[in-house]
């Protein structure tokens, strides 16, 4: 099989080549005896799509901002779109980056259109930034498309920096609790059970139980650490990266009052943005739903969005009426779309809907935060108060038997 690879010299130079051998191993052995660094490496022939693979950094946010924008400059200013994207291949020091580039390079030269690239890295570039670009290239508004994309990826990164400098302090709270108490249990606490053993002492039953765990953390350390660390891990993964701890963690979010207002408001000002970008680029009224469906990160939004598309819009009952339908949407959100479908202009009342709930998750995620962290002053107080306690009370017992 033949392979196409770009990889970075020891001098930081980027260069491209092919090679033929059986599998990408054989292509990262044939760079590792070169000398060189593999950026991304992409089947020629019998490849399936998304075939090519990037090797160190990914594309971020940022990078997709930055991206965008500059395209955006370039073709503003009258440069067509493939001396700009040489300009910023020249300019560009981040290999995967400018691997991808070389690659839509390439796509362009072989006379394919631009946004088959950007299709070929879901795990980058999401639905509804291919379809944007797609639509901006076939309605020859790619400029606007890209200034627009560019705005609204910036905003995003906005609310994601909001929401985790907002979480920082709660979650370093919680981890070094959790570390001060696993230190105490583990080394400070069987030293003085060990005091009271030897005095022939039996303190009350609570002592008793601290004293033992932290006698057994202390013997058994070496494998009760490890299997810690990766329990943590393990359950970071399913959270994080499965569909079923997905939804787990969806659902007990909602459970949890501060915290759903949070998810609402963010899947509202989600919704509210991707659909106005979709409809503004001119994709049709179902392809827009289906696609903002998958980007809205609320599963309950995704399935009102499906049944507006498929049980109404497909069927015949105006944007408004259907909304209507879906208790899952705010009043206010379907009035306003409803209204602003017989007035023409549902794209400008989408993106105002968008910058209020963007100030909504604002403060919805300072009010989540204003009640976390007494909530984990408590609980700390509470563990470390146990603690106190089981120690105290066994003292005061063999004082008074003294």
């Amino acid at each position: 099989m033949k392979f196409h690879y770009t990889a970075s010299q020891p001098d930081g130079k980027i260069i491209e080549g092919e090679t033929e051998t059986s599998d990408y191993e054989g292509v990262l052995r044939y760079l590792a005896g070169s000398g060189l660094r593999p950026v991304s490496v992409k089947a020629l022939k019998g490849v399936e799509v998304g075939g090519a693979k990037f090797f160190g950094q990914s594309i971020s946010i940022s990078d997709k901002i930055f991206l965008t924008r500059y395209l955006s400059l370039m073709l503003k200013a009258g440069t067509d779109l493939f001396k700009a994207i040489n300009i910023l291949i020249s300019d560009l020091d981040k290999p995967t980056l400018k691997a991808l580039l070389i690659e839509i390079r390439a796509n362009l030269e072989k006379g394919n259109q631009f946004f088959v690239v950007f299709a070929r890295y879901p795990k980058y570039f999401s639905d509804v930034f291919v379809n944007l670009v797609k639509a901006g290239e076939a309605s020859g508004s790619l400029t606007d498309i890209l200034n627009n994309l560019s705005v609204s990826l910036g905003k995003e990164q906005e609310l994601r920096n909001k929401i985790k400098a907002a979480l920082i302090y709660p979650v370093i709270l919680m981890g070094m609790s959790f570390l001060i108490l696993i230190l105490l249990t583990t080394f400070a606490i069987p030293k003085i059970a060990n005091v009271f053993l030897s005095a022939g002492v039996k303190p009350p039953f609570f002592s008793q139980i601290v004293f033992s765990t932290g006698l057994f953390l202390n013997a058994n350390s070496a494998v009760v650490f490890p299997l810690m660390i990766i329990s943590v891990l393990g359950v970071w993964y399913f959270l994080a990266k499965t569909y079923v701890g997905k939804k787990f963690l969806y659902v007990f979010g909602t459970k949890v009052p501060v915290v759903k207002n949070v998810i609402k408001q963010y899947a509202l000002q989600r919704f509210a943005m991707t659909f106005s970008s979709l409809l503004k680029a001119g994709l049709p009224i179902m392809n827009a739903l289906e696609i903002t469906a998958d980007a809205v990160g609320s599963f309950e939004l995704r399935e009102s969005l499906i049944r507006i598309s498929r049980e109404g819009i497909a069927k015949g009952t105006t944007i408004g009426d259907a909304f209507r339908k879906e208790a899952s949407f705010p009043q206010v959100v379907t009035n306003l779309i409803a209204v602003s479908e017989k007035a023409g202009h549902i794209e400008e009342i989408l993106k105002t809907l968008a910058e209020f709930y963007e100030s909504e998750v604002d403060i919805a995620v300072k009010n989540m935060v204003a009640f976390i962290e007494p909530v984990l002053l408590l609980l700390i107080g509470v563990m470390i108060g146990g603690i106190a306690l089981a120690v105290i009370v066994p003292i005061y017992q063999l004082v008074g038997g003294i």
